[in-house]
């Protein structure tokens, strides 16, 4: 059994100035995604684009993650609380970011960069898709070093289990972060990339990430310590799991429309 180490969340003291860990791995996810799709267009994959456009597609991605992110938590997570004290959504800097919330985010800003480049929305979110979970991997470390998100109760003698000093309860829990690091992140990746390596009718490396982020998140859910504040939901399901059922749906009637719509379109 492991004990967290308690990492210090400041990566970089610059005076009275700060740089966190957590603020760093936002910076290294958006950096591979830049290097990442820039890498594709050189290689014609998809083909179409340019490497001048990454700058901003970025710029539309960044602001879709972190409004989204936020209003997502505020809405999902603690809408009564918000409700009560509005001024502290502004407050970013205490936490509180949702992955739903922030990929509805990123679906509303992809929407509008197609639009400015006269491009499907589905052509921009298949060329973004294989792009994204390295993104997601490096969010998973900063939590684990921040100590946060950590995982259920689990036997001490389980190859991974670990005491987080932060929950004040002394007992082993999983390192869910790593899990959904390598799920989410590492594993998710690699399906995509591949994928993606070859021609796919438009709308299916969408589908693909909806239906495989949403499988490996709701799988690292069972190892996941629910918020305090919702506990267990319908189903003995968590918030996560019950926001990504919709994403596993969504993405498998995506799927299925993409491919008889490739199929009948190659018959003209």
């Amino acid at each position: 059994m492991f004990v967290h180490p308690q990492f210090d969340p400041v990566a970089i003291s610059l005076g009275p100035v700060g740089v966190h860990w957590y603020g760093l791995m936002y910076l290294i996810g958006f950096v591979l995604f830049v290097m990442l799709g820039r890498w594709r267009i050189r290689r014609g994959n998809p083909p179409g684009w340019q490497t001048a456009e990454m700058d901003d597609l970025l710029f539309y991605g960044v602001l879709g993650v972190i409004l989204g992110g936020r209003l997502g938590y505020v809405l999902f997570y603690k809408p009564a609380f918000y409700l009560a004290n509005p001024i502290d959504i502004l407050k970013v800097w205490e936490g509180g970011m949702a992955f739903h919330g922030g990929f509805l985010g990123v679906l509303v800003a992809m929407a509008l960069f197609g639009r400015k480049t006269n491009r499907s929305f589905f052509q921009v979110t298949d060329f973004i898709a294989p792009l994204v979970p390295l993104g997601l991997a490096a969010g998973r470390i900063g939590n684990f070093i921040n100590g946060e998100l950590w995982g259920r109760v689990t036997d001490a003698t389980m190859p991974l289990a670990m005491i987080f000093p932060q929950a004040h309860d002394g007992l082993p829990r999983h390192p869910s972060q790593l899990y959904q690091f390598a799920l989410e992140g590492v594993l998710l990746f690699i399906v995509l990339w591949r994928f993606s390596a070859k021609p796919r009718a438009v709308g299916q490396t969408s589908a693909l990430f909806l239906m495989g982020y949403g499988v490996f998140r709701f799988v690292a859910e069972y190892a996941r310590q629910p918020d305090d504040f919702l506990g267990l939901l319908a189903m003995n399901l968590s918030m996560g799991q019950l926001l990504c059922l919709p994403m596993i749906v969504a993405g498998a009637i995506l799927y299925a429309w993409a491919t008889r719509r490739n199929k009948m379109l190659s018959r003209i």
